[in-house]
């Protein structure tokens, strides 16, 4: 069971990057938003809120194994803000890429109140949650581009 959790914890290995982690582990998140764009609004949601919640048991527990609560391993998350980013668009490639960006932008630098689920938050929510947040951030600043452009 151990190995499963950290193989799904990492994005099947994603996540073991020697550098930037965050952002090779968000990259499982294209795939994915190709997967789920196909789906009817209702399961998509769906499916979203599955993720979200298997990304905060999956970080608690990963972050048990590796005693350190968001270890740099841990990118579940990533892909978890990721699909918030794109939640309910059409996949195509100029909004995989441009939510890609908007969302690491934003789970970088961590705008309130991600930074009080990064910062005060010490368990596997938190460390979903933070991403979650970066995500609507993200999403709202990927709509307004798509529309413009």
């Amino acid at each position: 069971m151990r190995r499963f959790i950290l193989c799904l914890s990492s994005n099947f290995g994603l996540g073991y990057a020697p550098v930037a982690s965050g952002t090779f582990g968000t990259l499982a998140g294209i795939p994915a938003f190709w997967l789920m764009a196909n789906l009817p609004a209702p399961l998509q949601l769906l499916s979203l809120a599955a993720l979200i919640a298997l990304s905060c048991w999956l970080s608690q527990k990963a972050g048990e194994y590796y005693g350190v609560v968001d270890d740099g391993r841990i990118v579940v998350d990533e892909l978890a803000g990721y699909m918030v980013t794109v939640a309910l668009l059409p996949f195509t490639w100029p909004a995989a890429i441009l939510g890609f960006f908007w969302f690491r932008l934003f789970d970088i630098t961590k705008p309130q109140p991600a930074r009080y689920f990064d910062r005060q938050v010490k368990n596997g929510i938190g460390v979903t949650m933070d991403d979650v947040v970066a995500g609507i951030y993200a999403a709202i600043a990927l709509r307004l581009c798509l529309y413009f452009l």
